[in-house]
């Protein structure tokens, strides 16, 4: 966002100086200023934002329909005359008048915009509606569209799929789903999901994704939860008697992704929920034997442990509870 100032600019100064394959967008708001602020940055692209709803045009600007529908195209061609590729982002989309929206998208592709971003600024909408809407927005403009979604309702992964499923061609994210309030689809999931569920290949190294999730979530100060999708630490991790056991059989029976897709393995634990299968796959690793009897011995020291320590045992504890165990047999 290059109008926040001399320092911004500056960073986005050195990321254009990288040379990286990748295009540099400057968010700016639809006002000369702003324009004038990204010229100085060396990138070759803006998304110019305008609220779209009539509650922002009127409650942020004072304005109306016909003033949004004017400036947009006044404002599309500045940026085209200081030689940028212009992107329009219609902020609170969702919350648009629908044939006011398709007028705003009408306009923007008269305008010579290469793209309209439809943002679900509050996190409001849901898949189906979603889906509808961006077949709509498809059937009327040849333009690239984008969906820019917030996780409010926890439905930004989701409302991302179902706009590509309706037409979109690009989608907004953010790594760890970092972004306002509850942040926005995140990276990892519509990454992987687009391409598991859908067979769209985006380019993206799947295999990276854990570590650059962990880059920032250090950068950023919020550490990634444990069972957070795609990148959390315990996605495949396997306690469960029932999983375990057809796990050890065949892993696609509990693991619909192969982890090393994602730079990834699994883990099986042992805990409260665990079964014998567990008990021995733990102790072969080990090289430690045991028979039924010793096993199931293991198997309710590792659950008093587990329901005592509130963490799985050690390999110190395991070997702890195989030499305790051994006397049953003798």
């Amino acid at each position: 966002i290059p109008a926040m100032g001399a320092e911004e600019q500056e960073g986005m100064r050195a990321i254009t100086l990288l040379g990286l394959a990748a295009r540099s967008i400057a968010w700016c708001r639809m006002c000369p200023e702003d324009l004038q602020a990204a010229a100085t940055t060396g990138v070759n692209t803006v998304n110019l934002s305008l609220p779209v709803s009539d509650l922002q045009l009127a409650g942020k600007l004072g304005r109306d329909r016909a003033w949004a529908l004017s400036h947009l195209s006044r404002m599309i061609a500045m940026g085209q005359d200081l030689g940028f590729t212009v992107l329009v982002g219609g902020e609170d989309s969702s919350r648009a008048d629908p044939d006011f929206l398709l007028a705003v998208v009408e306009a923007c592709e008269r305008a010579g915009a290469k793209r309209f971003r439809f943002a679900d600024t509050l996190g409001i909408m849901d898949p189906f509606v979603v889906h509808d809407l961006f077949r709509s927005l498809r059937a009327a403009t040849s333009m690239e569209l984008e969906i820019h979604a917030h996780d409010d309702l926890g439905l930004a992964t989701a409302n991302s799929l179902a706009a590509v499923r309706g037409g979109a061609s690009h989608v907004s994210t953010t790594v760890n789903g970092l972004g306002e309030r509850a942040g926005n689809a995140p990276l990892e999931e519509v990454v992987v999901a687009l391409e598991h569920l859908y067979g769209r290949s985006t380019g993206v190294a799947t295999r990276h994704l854990k570590m650059v999730s962990r880059l920032v979530a250090r950068a950023s100060g919020r550490p990634i939860p444990v069972n957070k999708s795609i990148v959390g630490d315990g996605i495949f991790t396997h306690e469960a008697g029932i999983h375990v056991s057809g796990l050890l059989r065949d892993r696609r029976t509990y693991e619909a992704i192969d982890p090393t897709s994602l730079g990834r393995r699994h883990r099986i634990v042992l805990g409260k929920h665990s079964g014998v299968a567990a008990i021995h796959h733990a102790c072969g690793q080990l090289g430690l034997s045991l028979d039924e009897d010793e096993a199931e011995t293991v198997l309710q020291q590792v659950r008093h442990h587990a329901m005592r320590a509130k963490h799985p045992p050690s390999s110190a504890d395991l070997r702890r509870f195989c030499a305790q165990a051994l006397p049953v047999k003798n």
